[in-house]
């Protein structure tokens, strides 16, 4: 027997349509050198439509892709909807990546336009010679374009210009590419992972709702996560769909203009890497600046005990979950359960969660693949799949990442407890074995963020002439102590909270630990320091 119900198209276009349609007047917020740019989803609208026709116009059509190497803002708000909107694909490029990575994932991609901030175009142009099939590059700045070697170089603002502010939008097939994005390539060449209109639809029902990052059309929104990075986490898209003020910070990231931002414009709901919320909290205990009643989702890195201590001291609801470029991203979320209402917060925000609704997560064995039990102790790779979980890769690179009955094999290793809450203890590559037996960095790292002298910390393996491997942990003291922690004091602090083979065989202490494109630590970076100075070998305790 087949349903009553229509075919109805889950596309990005209703979520244009209904912010324009029943929330005109609510504002979208951009910080900007000197001042502030806002306007209503109304006039949004109204400069979506005329992006399309500048699209069209361009010769974009159906399936093109469009880069975008843009911060957070209005103009970049702008192509996330008219691109897909138009029935072309919208690329979101790093601007963080090294120069032969942005080459190649334009090139991979086969972009046909590239749209650019101003602040970022001498990192379009240093690759320009090697980026071929681009047919125009567009600035988007206030004024006219920049002399410069991008030939056709065209002004966003006069593309924009004089052109209706109304749009027809064509029909779309919810399952046509929406937007693609490339993973960090960390390990080797970026990878491109492509979003339907559906699967971009359901993530943002996903995420909204109360079981997920729960947001609502009286918020006002910050996504600091960049838009380029797996599209904000979806944000954007969320909050267009609800109707919530929309709030960006442009490339100003410092914690005063952040502090200024999420105070001057009421912001409720933030999201971000911990690098970002670290410097935060510094200058928050330095000006004793109360924040209460903002609620903070912390991805991309595990939030630390320190960390979520230090935030929930400023009165900042404080809360994490998991996902990746692959499941578009997020897959999971640290909510409260109703029947856990007394139990500890702290213990359940400090997991990366349950599976959202429509995701459904296992563990395996790392080294056989057999399936591992949810008793909170044992652990395996996480494997997921879903309606906005990707089934495979751009032309097909990588198919060893999916198991045969269609799972992701995320790389991530976790432990999930009998209520179905996950947390990682590490990804595959950097498990530390030693003597047979696994120790997680990314626990240890947290015991050792916990130190009160503590700014950050890494850990990774060294080899070990007996052990295989040992910890070796990279550590930045805070600036009032820096040259004034020891090693012995870390070890000491770390001897009642880890098992005695877990301590470090050594401590370094380094002024900053290595960050990738998208914030998170650069643990090979770290291996190559490692190899460039041998860790000293120590008995192990």
């Amino acid at each position: 027997m087949r349903s009553t119900m229509p075919d109805f198209p889950l596309t990005l276009q209703h979520f244009l349509w209904r912010a324009t349609t029943l929330f005109p007047t609510k504002e979208i917020v951009t910080r900007r050198e000197s001042s502030r740019h806002r306007y209503t989803y109304a006039q949004f609208g109204q400069r979506v439509a005329q992006l399309a026709h500048a699209l069209k116009e361009l010769g974009v059509g159906a399936g093109d892709r469009v880069g975008t190497l843009a911060w957070n803002n209005y103009r970049h708000l702008e192509l996330y909807f008219a691109v897909p909107g138009a029935g072309a694909v919208l690329h979101t490029l790093n601007p963080r990546l090294f120069p032969e990575h942005l080459q190649y994932v334009i090139n991979d991609a086969e972009d046909k336009v590239i749209f650019v901030d101003a602040s970022i175009l001498p990192a379009l142009q240093r690759i320009a010679d090697d980026i071929k099939g681009v047919k125009h590059f567009v600035v988007m700045t206030d004024g006219p374009s920049p002399d410069g070697q991008l030939k056709p170089m065209l002004s966003y603002e006069d593309l924009l210009s004089g052109r209706p502010t109304s749009y027809p939008w064509p029909q779309i097939d919810e399952r046509d590419a929406a937007a693609m994005c490339y993973t960090s390539g960390t390990t080797g060449k970026p990878k491109g992972v492509v979003y339907s209109h559906r699967s971009s639809v359901l993530h943002s029902f996903g995420i909204a709702i109360g079981g997920g990052i729960g947001l609502q059309e009286s918020d006002s929104i910050l996504p600091i996560v960049p838009m380029f990075h797996a599209n904000a986490w979806g944000l954007p898209y969320a909050a267009t769909m609800l109707g919530a003020k929309q709030v960006f910070a442009d490339r100003f990231l410092d914690p005063v203009s952040l502090t200024e931002l999420i105070r001057d414009e009421a912001v409720t709901f933030s999201a971000g890497v911990p690098s970002v919320w670290i410097p935060l909290l510094q200058h928050l205990d330095k000006t004793g600046t109360d924040l209460h009643g903002l609620r903070m989702f912390v991805g991309g890195s595990a939030l630390s005990a320190g960390l979520y201590d230090g935030l929930t001291r400023h009165g900042i609801d404080t809360n994490q979950g998991w996902g990746m470029t692959e499941t578009s991203p997020v897959a999971a979320v640290a909510t409260i359960k109703s029947a856990m209402k007394d139990t500890d917060p702290k213990a359940i925000r400090l997991k990366q969660g349950l599976p959202l609704a429509g995701v459904e997560l296992r563990l395996a064995d790392v080294d056989s693949g057999r399936p591992v039990a949810w008793d909170g102790k044992s652990v395996g790779e996480i494997q997921v799949r879903g309606p906005w979980v990707t089934a495979g890769y751009y032309r097909g690179v990588d198919a060893d990442r999916f198991t045969a009955d269609g799972w992701l094999r995320t790389g991530d290793v976790a432990n999930v407890d009998s209520e179905g809450y996950a947390q990682i203890v590490d990804r595959t590559k950097d498990l530390v074995k030693s003597g047979g037996e696994w120790i997680s960095s990314v626990e240890l790292e947290s015991a050792i963020m916990g130190h009160p002298k503590v700014l950050e910390a890494a850990v990774i393996g060294v080899p070990h002439p007996k052990w295989t491997e040992r910890p070796v942990a990279y550590v930045v003291a805070k600036p009032e102590f820096k040259g004034a922690l020891t090693q012995e004091e870390i070890l000491e602090y770390l001897r009642p909270l880890v098992a005695k083979w877990w301590l470090p065989d050594e401590v370094r202490f380094i002024d900053e630990i290595p960050k990738t494109s998208v914030g998170k630590f650069d643990k090979k970076v770290i291996r190559e320091q490692a190899r460039q100075a041998p860790a000293i070998v120590r008995p192990s305790e």
